[in-house]
């Protein structure tokens, strides 16, 4: 188990060939990458994160506790950017390895429910209109409630 928070690029191929080389005895592995997203109806030059890294760490460990409690899991992994990134930038990656595919999709979906909606990371976007923080989204309420 393990959660790092990084001003850092990463390189989600890498990050997911080292996390399955540890993977003894599992039998299903799942990796999923969050990407900076700019479209051309909401169109960003960049994406800043602001954190507190200790008090992330704490949260973000705390929420991957609570994944390999809830499901059979031989490890899980979670990478967290911070700063200035750009569109298509890694912004967080998600692993997880277990025994069978279902528990290993069941707590990526779950590990990425909680970071949505309770990972203390503030988002600001900036654009052609200017500057602006990212408010909460009812469907990450939605998605995570689903879960307790």
């Amino acid at each position: 188990m393990s959660v790092r928070v990084t001003t850092q690029a990463f390189d989600p191929g890498a990050e997911t060939n080292t996390f399955l080389a540890a993977g003894d005895g599992a039998g299903a592995a799942v990796s999923f990458t969050g990407l900076v997203r700019s479209t051309p109806d909401a169109p960003i030059t960049s994406l800043t994160l602001e954190c507190y890294p200790e008090l992330a760490i704490n949260q973000l460990s705390a929420i991957l506790g609570e994944a390999m409690q809830r499901f059979e899991l031989c490890a899980a992994s979670i990478i967290h950017r911070y700063g200035t990134l750009q569109p298509g930038d890694p912004i967080v990656q998600v692993m997880t390895l277990s025994p069978h595919r279902t528990a290993a999709f069941e707590s990526a979906q779950f590990l990425m429910d909680y970071l949505k909606t309770d990972a203390p990371f503030w988002k600001q976007e900036t654009g052609p209109g200017g500057t602006q923080w990212v408010a909460p989204r009812a469907d990450d309420d939605t998605a995570r409630a689903r879960w307790d």
